[in-house]
């Protein structure tokens, strides 16, 4: 019986529906493993599940040995994973796109809100004890409601949000590489880069991280927002998030909310120190049902290769 490697603890179960099929090796425990833990727990296998903290390299791929041939990622971005290593050695790589498009959809949008509103504020007032009394100028945000939306990517989630834009009159611009299909648009209009970051009062930016969007949004970028606009980041790594601190301070946008970090779990202390910044800690898609089905998908990825087939959603190289 082939043996795989399971890296987190995953929705109750998942890692149960290996048994019969492989033997399994699992890090039952909420954090990532160790560097050293890893690449000695990769070895000898065929198939491992991972998580975006699981650097998949050379020298993860050289550790695991020859034998190993399906690298299940538990996610929908696979940034984490170099292709071309993958593909060299005939190791395939999936992930777990479609099944969290609701969820973090609906996250996004409670993070737009409790930026423009400035829920955050509030409640931290609140608990804090500090006196407080209701006044016609007391803690005023944004008004959603007429308030141009741009999208900066517009694949499933992007397209998630907007659809959800409809319930708040909002008008809604996105910018993707190339222009969807009308019937994929979900009534939005397409604008080049610079007239999206020019008319957009909220940014949201979903697009994946890749060489090409790494720091996309930057100095400059949001330099180009409007005045007291403010931006929502879903994913690690396409806004730098030095230059969103800096941004916040010096009063450009009104507020921000990030939910994916770069280093995570480590928060730059810059954006900790701005009051108008919701930060939360990696809950797009934290949803008991998403959480289900990705781990779902994530199995039936790796048993299908494991028993000479195709993962259903085979990232191409």
């Amino acid at each position: 019986m082939e043996s795989v490697l399971v890296t987190r603890r995953l929705a109750p179960g998942v890692v149960e529906r290996l048994a019969p099929y492989v033997e399994v090796t699992s890090h039952d425990e909420e954090r990532p493993m160790t560097r050293a833990a890893l690449l000695a727990a990769v070895r000898g296998k065929a198939g491992v599940i991972t998580t975006l903290d699981d650097v998949v390299d050379a020298e993860f791929l050289d550790a695991a040995g020859p034998g190993l041939r399906i690298v299940a990622n538990h996610a929908v971005g696979t940034h984490n994973i170099d292709h071309a290593a993958c593909a060299a050695r005939g190791v395939l790589v999936s992930n777990t796109p479609g099944v969290l498009t609701a969820a973090t959809a609906d996250f996004t949008w409670a993070l737009l809100l409790a930026a423009t509103r400035r829920l955050g504020e509030g409640e931290r007032l609140l608990r804090s004890g500090e006196p407080w009394a209701w006044a016609p100028t007391f803690l005023l945000g944004m008004e959603l409601t007429g308030t141009r939306l741009g999208i900066l990517g517009m694949g499933r989630i992007g397209q998630a949000v907007a659809r959800r834009a409809v319930g708040f009159e909002m008008p809604v611009a996105y910018h993707n590489r190339s222009r969807l299909p009308a019937a994929d648009e979900a009534g939005a209009e397409w604008l080049p880069l610079d007239e999206l970051f020019a008319r957009s009062q909220v940014l949201v930016v979903t697009c994946p991280l890749s060489a090409a969007t790494r720091h996309l949004v930057d100095r400059q970028r949001l330099a180009q927002l409007p005045a007291g606009a403010v931006v929502v980041s879903v994913v690690a790594g396409v806004v730098n998030e030095a230059d969103l601190a800096e941004s916040l301070a010096s009063g450009h946008l009104s507020a921000a909310a990030v939910d994916n970090f770069e280093r995570e779990p480590a928060v730059p202390a810059a954006l900790l120190a701005q009051p108008n910044a919701v930060l939360a800690p990696h809950l797009g898609s934290a949803t008991v049902k998403t959480r289900q089905a990705m781990g779902d998908l994530a199995v039936d990825n790796l048993l299908a290769v494991l028993t000479g087939g195709q993962p259903p959603t085979l990232v191409s190289p």
